[in-house]
């Protein structure tokens, strides 16, 4: 960091004063100017103080900057709505000249969407449930000697908002990663008003691989973009970001070290899988251990397999930092920030993996909370769609035909089928109420049914098969409340619609550490 002597002489601050590092700041700034060495947290608030504005721009803006068609600054682009606007009125059209058939049509097209998205998920968990590959395998060999040196720095950026009652947790869970210390470049993100976790944070993180970054009061105040102010500190030749209360396998650093190195250089990222340590606390936490382990375990892995542009988990995502920096790091605007960096590595030719290692979580335990959260993610999947899609023909272009199907039908398909699981029961009971037991045969009320009953069969099939890869058998009867909670999927779904349209940017911030289960010290390596 350049600044001024008194006497108006050149002053360089850093943190590294090795030969290397000093020789090259004397090429940049001349063999006369001085250097002055700070610890690197002083360094790091000695920036923030001066170039705080600057680095909060770019941040907010770099992405708009650089790659606007790729922005969800502006959340529905005008020919958006026009299409939107002619699909109502060619509806509307339809009721008023064809209104004896508009049940049936209405009924068919939402039940062969609904059964379209059911069978991509059932092609995928058949896909992702194959033999391994080669890539999958784990990876226990050291791809480097065992000089530490040698390594490379691996940078973790966990951004942290109210979240001083999970900080002791989480420390101990970086330290206890199997990866040599001193080539930790650890970033715990904070918001610069957030006292009480700033103090947990210098309490508990005095090993020297952590370093706080406050990030200063802007708009949008979202996850992606603390991440992208933390990405400018990064050292690290690699990056993962976690969540507070992540609990990741401790070899999965060196796993996802060795899959890149053995990876062509267009793998960009790496997912690893995500579980619950506290899936047996609930109802609720259980059914989102059999949600988590279908996703996870099956449909990325289905999706890798078959090429299809992949959207990531909110944590546990790996990358090049060369590639995360070329892509203009995370959308600050996109409330499930990971879906769309995801597609977006795709569109922009990189390649996204699926690591053999889990990252443990703690579920959500209230239904409120989990209502706030599932809405966010239904919207930002919405968020997703309609940015990728402002330029179909460059979608097409450039994940191929069977990724931009596979594209629609996963990406849109995951809030549509929410959507539409709700209006087809309505559909199925006003012709139960209209035609009586003829519903079967008239009105559409049989090829709603038909499409219900498809549609939910497949998915409580499949939610009962997701965690026969764990053995956790005890959670496979709770599959058979899929229906029910693919009804509290679609509530979350109209509330991420409606809060697209009013509130489009808004962070529905998931309170931590309320579940009465205590992480455990030590994450075992899962048959994952």
């Amino acid at each position: 960091m350049p600044q001024r002597n008194l006497d108006g002489s050149p002053q360089i601050l850093c943190a590294d004063d090795r030969p290397g590092n000093v020789r090259r700041i004397r090429q940049l700034y001349g063999a006369s100017v001085s250097i002055r060495v700070l610890p690197l947290q002083q360094l790091t608030q000695a920036i923030n103080r001066a170039f705080g504005d600057r680095l909060t721009a770019i941040a907010v803006c770099d992405l708009a900057r650089h790659k606007p068609e790729f922005s969800a600054g502006r959340a529905i682009t005008q020919r958006q709505i026009i299409c939107a606007l002619i699909v109502m009125v060619l509806c509307v059209c339809v009721f008023i000249f064809a209104g004896g058939i508009t049940h049936y049509v209405l009924s068919g097209v939402l039940a062969v969407c609904f059964a379209a998205n059911a069978g991509l998920r059932a092609l995928l968990t058949w896909k992702g449930a194959g033999e391994h590959s080669p890539m999958d395998e784990p990876v226990c060999a050291t791809p480097f000697s065992g000089r530490e040196l040698e390594w490379p720095i691996y940078t973790i950026i966990v951004p942290m908002y109210r979240e001083a009652n999970v900080m002791a947790n989480l420390v101990h869970a970086i330290l206890a990663l199997d990866y040599p210390r001193n080539r930790l470049d650890v970033k715990l993100v904070l918001e610069a008003d957030d006292a009480q976790t700033y103090a947990a944070a210098k309490e508990y993180a005095r090993d020297p691989c952590f370093e706080i970054i406050r990030v200063p009061p802007s708009q949008p105040r979202t996850k992606p973009k603390a991440a992208n102010y933390a990405l400018q500190f990064a050292r690290g030749a690699y990056i993962v970001i976690y969540d507070a209360e992540d609990r990741p396998e401790p070899d999965q650093l060196k796993k996802a070290l060795a899959m890149f190195r053995q990876s062509p250089d267009n793998v960009a990222c790496l997912q690893a899988r995500l579980n619950f340590y506290n899936a047996d606390e609930n109802w609720l936490t259980r059914m989102f251990a059999l949600d988590y382990a279908l996703w996870f375990d099956f449909l990325l892995p289905g999706l890798d397999r078959l090429g299809i542009p992949m959207p990531l988990g909110g944590t546990s995502n790996h990358f090049r930092t060369q590639a995360l920096r070329a892509i203009h790091g995370w959308d600050p605007y996109n409330v499930t920030e990971d879906a769309d960096i995801g597609i977006r590595l795709s569109q922009m030719g990189f390649r996204v993996r699926t690591l053999d290692s889990t990252t443990y979580e703690e579920a959500v335990t209230q239904l409120g909370v989990w209502l706030g959260q599932r809405s966010r993610w239904m919207k930002g999947y919405i968020q997703t769609w309609l940015v990728h899609m402002r330029k179909p023909r460059a979608l097409l272009h450039n994940a191929g035909a069977h990724g931009f199907a596979g594209f629609q039908l996963f990406v849109g398909g995951t809030p549509l089928a929410a959507l539409l699981n709700p209006l087809l029961w309505l559909l199925f009971c006003v012709s139960l109420v209209i035609y009586g037991p003829a519903a079967l045969t008239a009105g559409g009320g049989g090829v709603a049914l038909c499409g219900l009953i498809l549609g939910n069969a497949l998915f409580t099939y499949l939610m009962m098969l997701g965690v026969l890869r764990r053995g956790w058998l005890s959670l496979a009867p709770f599959g058979l409340c899929a229906p029910l909670y693919w009804l509290l999927i679609s509530v979350a779904a109209y509330r991420g619609v409606f809060e697209l349209l009013y509130k489009p940017w808004h962070w529905q911030k998931t309170d931590h550490g309320l579940s009465r289960i205590t992480p455990p010290n030590q994450i075992m390596q899962a048959g994952s």
